[in-house]
């Protein structure tokens, strides 16, 4: 019977293990925590979105990589919903768009029944194994204080990225791919807060919609959340892949009447009294109110310069949270040191997938779909 050994139990490296055991493989997984999966269920305490409705083009657009949408595109949100209907799990469509398990279904519920599901299959897991080296023929663990050397045909690395490490995502395994020659591109913050020069603490907490953030790059329309450091949220988090970490110090924009144009908004503020037209004809949230009443008085009398302010608020960033606590990180496994099938160049009976490889998304289901596409995306050569 051919085997796999799978070094990540993850979202990506359970579902490669689950996509093997299907096709009869015996499934090996290891990890270096004591349970699985630790990252997947924290990211459900925050809102447990499995993958996004949207039709499968604009899916795949939210995607920074043409290799990583060629795998979306191969198993889809669509195929997600369905394997999660096989393992009895079924899901419904958020307001916004987003798949989330019926209601009353925890995230631990989720894993317990995908778990269940793989041990009826005879994958076999071995917990606190840690990856210290590998070659074509054997892994080497630390478990227990001691080595252990496990001889394989075929490994798929499932290590994910570098936030959150407490869950085991530490991108420990970085050094290495780097000791073997293995080019990755360093891992950096994505799906992060952003740090402000002179944060509005005395807003925190107080949520900006129904605005357009936005710089030279790119655009978002939606909402954000001032933090006391800066800004987050689902606006914020879209706004990284703009926003990277050797242009700092840099801004960012906000309009806070999308709806309208300038001239209209001219128009208003020289109608009347300035006060009572931001609040009665602009109808803008107190929020709002209070970033436009901390301008200097010159630009905040001048129905043009305050115009300009509305339609362009700027926010001076400085930085992004600690990588340890984003979302997610983007860099990865450089894709050409990979051939179709996600096999390693240099060795070629290791298949790499999940949040290791270099591609990046924003949040709403799109993180946990390319794992789970990747991870399917393995098994596919048999």
């Amino acid at each position: 019977m051919k085997s796999v050994h799978i070094v990540g139990a993850g979202p990506a490296g359970l579902m490669a293990a689950h996509q093997f055991a299907l096709k009869g493989y015996s499934v090996f997984i290891y990890d270096h925590k004591s349970v699985p999966a630790r990252k997947f269920l924290v990211a459900g305490q925050g809102g447990f979105n499995l993958t996004h409705s949207e039709e499968l083009e604009l899916l795949l657009s939210r995607y920074d990589s043409p290799e990583i949408q060629l795998i979306v595109r191969d198993f889809t949100n669509q195929d997600t919903i369905r394997w999660l209907q096989s393992i009895g799990i079924e899901t419904y469509v958020g307001s916004s768009g987003k798949i989330f398990p019926v209601k009353g279904i925890k995230p631990i519920e989720v894993l317990q029944r995908w778990l269940a599901v793989l041990q009826e299959l005879n994958v076999k897991f071995f917990f606190n194994h840690s990856l210290v080296d590998f070659d074509s023929e054997k892994l080497v663990f630390i478990t227990g204080g001691s080595n252990k050397e496990v001889l394989y045909k075929r490994s798929v690395f499932a290590f994910g990225g570098k936030s959150w490490s407490k869950t085991g995502s530490d991108g420990s395994w970085v050094s290495l791919f780097f000791n073997k020659g293995i080019q990755v591109k360093p891992l950096e913050p994505s799906n992060s807060g952003l740090e402000m020069a002179e944060p509005w603490q005395n807003l925190a907490g107080m949520a900006l919609k129904n605005v357009r953030l936005f710089n030279e790059y790119g655009e978002k329309y939606g909402e954000f959340i001032i933090a006391n450091y800066g800004i987050e949220g689902s606006a914020v988090y879209f706004m990284n892949r703009f926003v990277r970490e050797k242009y700092f110090p840099q801004y960012l924009y906000v309009d806070l009447k999308p709806n309208l144009d300038s001239e209209k908004i001219i128009e208003l503020l020289s109608s009347g009294k300035i006060s009572e037209v931001l609040k009665k004809k602009l109808r803008l949230e107190p929020v709002k109110l209070a970033m436009l009443k901390g301008l200097n008085k010159a630009t905040y009398i001048d129905p043009v310069q305050l115009a300009d302010k509305i339609k362009k608020f700027p926010i001076q960033l400085i930085g992004f949270r600690p990588i340890d606590e984003v979302i997610s990180t983007y860099g990865g496994v450089e894709w050409g040191e990979l051939d179709p099938q996600l096999f390693l160049k240099k060795y070629p009976n290791i298949q790499c997938c999940g949040e290791m490889l270099n591609w990046d998304a924003p949040t709403g289901g799109y993180l946990l779909q390319a794992c789970f596409s990747s991870g399917y995306y393995t098994a596919k050569i048999s």
